[in-house]
């Protein structure tokens, strides 16, 4: 067998094949005879079909089966004996096969590139510090006050700005297409969330009143809507005046956990400083990457960024779900969207090649205990056993991962103890 090691670039690579015509005529004869003991054809009894005409029956069967035997065959084994680690599945190009002639093909892959890592002691970052204000524990306050508030039913008088109102919504384009309905709306009157012309139609209006109305909506608009014009009529079933309780002991005290809003908002300063530590050491880790990647310019394999752009892809439409909407029905182009994540999924994949090569040079390895630490604290929070979700995870191949992550938390870790940070 013949084969050229031919560098592409400094990560792809090719391996051309030339399999010896008596090794693939072989193979063809090998699998024309199995497939002969189990073909049924007109005129032959089973089992007794000649391997001629078997062939001539099913070539491409034959001829696409010996492909995949012999390239699967002789790819890995040349793979093995170069000591090469393709990052992911070779892609076979330009194969050809004939009876009595040799098959030839590429087996072209992508390896990690030879990475002279710059220094990484002593790298200088500058980072948000953690604070918080007065006036971040008041919003906090608030936000648990509009949680509690009571909507009371308004019977003796119309709406007014600042009412919630109970809406039966029926609409439908100007320009035609679908239209829709919803009912009990709730819709708080000069919400600013809301069109002009649908805050000013909804004040006055008293329960039992119906409305039509022409709304035009501006470009920015949900992609539903934006730059159309929609007629809705509005059925007032209820109008409700909003009230949110003061900012006292007793509001604190109803929250059952606490004795005085001083207590409440003690409670909410130390949640808030424990966010602001986490965003820090975020910010730091991000901060750390970011001037390490700097230093740093080699060809990224475009399997490692393909990686990325998918996962960060991914991750948006898992986030959309996760609040109750449909990633398919968001209006999100989601080829474009994924294609503007190249940029810093470029950046992420030669992060990982950096602190991979960091790691290999600085001898950091996962202990077996570091692993079961976070098999369990991941399981606690699913509330599963750690036996059980480690089964899961080896089964679904997120072992691995999980063993990457935390070795690059201990690179990172490495890093910020050699770092110069300052807190801005």
């Amino acid at each position: 067998m013949k084969v050229d090691y031919i560098e592409e670039t400094t990560v792809r690579k090719a391996l051309a094949f030339e399999v010896e015509a008596e090794v693939v005529q072989a193979e063809i004869d090998r699998r024309a005879k199995q497939l002969a003991k189990k073909a049924k054809l007109p005129g032959f009894r089973p089992g007794k079909t000649p391997p001629s005409v078997v062939k001539n029956r099913f070539r491409n069967e034959i001829f696409s089966e010996t492909a995949e035997a012999l390239v699967n065959k002789v790819v890995f084994e040349e793979l093995e004996g170069r000591g090469l680690k393709p990052l992911g599945s070779p892609q076979v190009e330009q194969l050809r096969i004939e009876e009595g002639k040799p098959m030839t093909f590429r087996a072209v892959f992508e390896i990690l590139p030879l990475v002279d890592a710059p220094e990484w002691k002593g790298l200088q970052v500058s980072v948000a510090g953690a604070k918080v204000s007065d006036e971040d524990v008041d919003k906090q306050v608030d936000r648990l006050r509009e949680e509690a508030a009571r909507f009371d039913p308004v019977e003796d008088r119309p709406a007014k700005k600042g009412d919630h109102v109970v809406v039966d919504l029926v609409w439908e384009p100007h320009e035609g297409g679908k239209g829709g309905r919803d009912e009990n709306a709730l819709i708080e009157i000069g919400h600013e969330g809301n069109h002009e012309d649908m805050n000013a139609a909804l004040e006055g209006m008293a329960v039992g009143d119906t409305k039509t109305i022409d709304v035009t909506w501006g470009p920015d608009a949900a992609p539903a809507v934006a730059g159309k014009t929609v007629r809705y009529t509005l059925n007032v079933k209820g109008i409700k005046d909003k009230i949110v309780p003061a900012a006292d002991d007793e509001f604190a005290k109803d929250l059952g956990e606490f004795d005085s809003l001083a207590e409440l908002r003690e409670k909410l300063r130390k949640q808030l400083e424990e966010a602001e530590e986490q965003r820090v050491e975020r910010d730091t880790r991000a901060a750390l990457i970011e001037a390490l990647v700097a230093k740093a310019r080699f060809e990224v394999p475009e399997v490692l960024i393909e990686h990325h752009m998918t996962q960060r892809t991914e991750n948006l439409a898992r986030g959309l779900a996760r609040q109750g909407l449909d990633p398919n029905k968001v209006g999100v182009d989601w080829r474009e969207y994924r294609e503007t994540q190249r940029d810093d999924s470029v950046k992420a994949a030669r992060a990982d090649v950096l602190l991979g090569e960091i790691a290999q040079r600085e001898d950091v390895k996962v202990l077996e205990a570091e692993i079961q630490a976070e098999v369990a604290r991941i399981a606690e929070q699913f509330g599963k056993s750690p036996e059980s979700l480690r089964l899961q995870m080896q089964k679904d191949g997120d072992l691995g991962a999980l063993t990457s992550r935390i070795r690059e938390d201990k690179v990172l870790d490495l890093l910020k103890a050699n770092a110069t940070i300052e807190l801005t």
